[in-house]
């Protein structure tokens, strides 16, 4: 991987309205040679969304998530009390939610059968999971630990979705991410869009539905333009919401596709990129 390339600076005068923060990655730090991260963000990163959060910029964490695993890192930010609960955009924008308490403003569903079906007929050993809110997921097999949030509930492939889903995960543990990003192009799946992981992990979602289209139904209820809207991210699940926003930045570690479709690339997560780029304008 090429060095970070900082790219051009915001223009000047320019501050965001909204601040939209992937989690894993660009808040929390990878953990080596795994798909999870440490749950702990650096004290540099928690004092620059604090810093933007009390110059009265709307902070939204978008992630690939599932709402009960995004609600931790909103506590350990700090960001919202019932008083002034926060957005979230979660599971890459097919949920919105306030927090606290959870309360959905927005799910969209599909019909999963034939991806899955798909998918698993040239990889019949992978583990699928679909998302049982509020307890965790239901799962064929177990996924390694780390790897879900909550409880992971055994049931059959065709029960879990059985009926309308908002996003199905498929993990092969014995494929790569290669194997995975030739498999999706090959199969087209149709009528579902999906995203290619760090490992060999697929998320399959409603067409159209992405992490900028949750946040562009949080910036239209806020009244905030795209142009005002600062986006942070490393993964292939970032592409729209950095394309979208009216300055995406890609953290220093993500992939040459990430960091070419941004604004511009930050420092690496290991080196608080996102408390970099935040700190521009609202420095310590």
């Amino acid at each position: 991987m090429s060095a970070p390339v900082p790219g051009p600076a915001p223009v000047a005068g320019w501050t965001p309205r909204l601040v939209a923060l992937d989690i894993d990655g660009t808040l929390l730090r990878w953990i080596d040679g795994t798909g999870t991260s440490h749950e702990e963000i650096t004290p540099a990163v928690h004092d620059a969304v604090r810093r933007a959060q009390e110059a009265g910029a709307h902070i939204v964490l978008a992630s690939g998530r599932s709402p009960d695993g995004m609600t931790g890192v909103a506590d350990m930010l700090g960001l919202a009390t019932e008083e002034h609960p926060v957005w979230v955009v979660a599971s890459n924008g097919a949920v919105v939610f306030r927090y606290p308490p959870m309360q959905v403003v927005h799910e969209q569903t599909f019909d999963a059968r034939p991806a899955v079906a798909a998918v698993l007929a040239e990889h019949p050993n992978a583990l699928v999971a679909v998302e049982e809110r509020g307890v965790g997921y239901r799962v064929n097999r177990q996924f390694p630990d780390g790897e879900l949030s909550g409880e992971m509930i055994l049931a059959e492939v065709d029960r879990m979705v059985a009926e309308p889903v908002s996003r199905v995960i498929i993990r092969d543990p014995d494929a790569t991410v290669d194997d995975f990003v030739a498999l999706a192009g090959r199969l087209g799946l149709h009528g579902t869009d999906y995203i290619v992981g760090w490992t060999a992990w697929m998320d399959l979602a409603p067409v159209g539905v992405s992490k900028a289209s949750g946040l562009a139904q949080v910036a239209d209820d806020l009244g905030i333009d795209a142009a005002d809207v600062l986006a942070i991210g490393d993964g292939r699940n970032d592409l729209e919401m950095l394309a979208w926003a009216g300055r995406g930045v890609a953290m220093g570690q993500a992939i040459e596709q990430v960091r070419s479709a941004a604004d511009a690339v930050t420092a690496t997560v290991d080196d608080d990129g996102a408390a970099l780029e935040m700190s521009r304008y609202w420095p310590a």
